[in-house]
């Protein structure tokens, strides 16, 4: 039996609104501890992690570990249906093919209750541990989201740079090129309007701007948001939902040839660091898959794969890999336009 009750049925709301672009099918899965939710995006570019502890909602039951494959702009319209300030009540009985969706609003004397039929999908779920990184940025939600919205207007691409004195963000296109520093300041009158920076080295990569506009949907979520990167790691978007959960983003940067970031003019503050996104080949962090057991993330330059995370099978389940480099024969136009691949995340079996 699961029945978990949420006062803030507009949580709920947001948090469907932030996925169900990136995501189309996903299984939830409610534990004695939490509701939670681990996919990747149909392009194995960029995956997304969800958690609600238990303690967040008023009322929480679930009797045994269960998995429920929904699509999330169903559940997202079904949600839509509640008021902000309805109560939101989920129930689905043991071994049923459904879920059921109440909503209060104690004010009208109104209850509604919609039914929607759960899916069978197939995913593997990676425990991802927290990592060592090497910049770490947080500022205001908001001011992000206003960055990537801006930048996405000139250019495909953004080229975050990391120093001791702020943050650069970098893009050209047709039409241009633009540059936006956020310099680190803790001396604000309000803590959610502060930008810190925690180095401890200078960091330089390139992303999709049209994934990390889809990040920014969860801004309603949190106050601040906290951007960790790794010269050999995705970066990760994380959005803390107060002491409720949080929800996590990570996608894979994009390969880029010194030659062509150095048109991106430089951070006003950047040390010899080159934007250069290639993760370094010797590097062998551990990503623990199953509570019993590790796996590990190699990298492999003759296969042109950045990671790989093997779970307790010794079977591949996470890769991140540069097609570019695995391709012997590139077209015309690649070569003349010089234009970075992006680097997938790619599910395979390496038996």
């Amino acid at each position: 039996m699961l029945e978990l009750r949420l006062l803030q049925g507009s949580l709920l709301k947001k948090v469907l609104e932030a996925m169900k672009d990136l995501v189309n099918d996903a299984n939830f899965d409610c534990s004695p501890t939490g509701f939670s939710l681990q996919a990747m995006d149909s392009s194995h570019v960029a995956l997304v992690s969800l958690l609600l502890r238990s303690e967040c909602f008023e009322h929480y039951r679930c009797d045994r570990t269960i998995s429920m494959g929904m699509n999330l702009n169903n559940m997202a319209k079904m949600l839509r249906c509640a008021g902000n300030d309805d109560i939101v009540t989920l129930k689905a009985d043991d071994g049923s093919d459904s879920l059921t969706f109440m909503f209060e609003n104690p004010s009208q004397d109104k209850i509604a209750d919609f039914e929607m039929k759960l899916m069978d999908i197939d995913s593997e779920h990676l425990g991802i541990p927290d990592a060592e990184y090497q910049s770490i940025v947080k500022m205001p939600a908001v001011e992000f989201a206003r960055i990537c919205k801006d930048l996405s207007s000139i250019g495909d691409t953004v080229l975050i740079s990391v120093s001791k004195e702020g943050v650069q963000f970098s893009t050209r296109g047709d039409i241009g090129t633009a540059n936006i520093v956020c310099r680190r300041n803790t001396t604000v009158d309000k803590p959610e309007e502060a930008v810190m920076i925690e180095m401890e080295e200078p960091v330089s990569l390139t992303f999709a701007l049209r994934y990390l506009n889809s990040f920014t949907k969860a801004t309603p979520l949190a106050n601040q948001v906290t951007i960790s990167m790794s010269s050999d790691l995705p970066v990760v978007v994380e959005y803390r939902i107060e002491d409720m959960g949080y929800i996590r983003y990570y996608l894979a940067p994009k390969i880029e040839e010194e030659d062509e970031a150095a048109a991106i003019s430089k951070p006003e503050t950047e040390s010899k660091h080159t934007a250069k996104a290639k993760p370094k080949a010797d590097l062998k962090p551990k990503f623990e898959a199953h509570p019993e057991s590790e796996s590990e993330m190699k990298s492999e330059e003759d296969k042109g794969s950045v990671i790989e995370i093997k779970d307790k099978d010794n079977k591949s389940v996470f890769v991140i890999n540069d097609e570019e480099k695995n391709s012997s024969v590139k077209s015309k136009a690649q070569e003349e336009t010089n234009t970075p691949k992006e680097p997938k995340i790619e599910t395979m079996d390496l038996e």
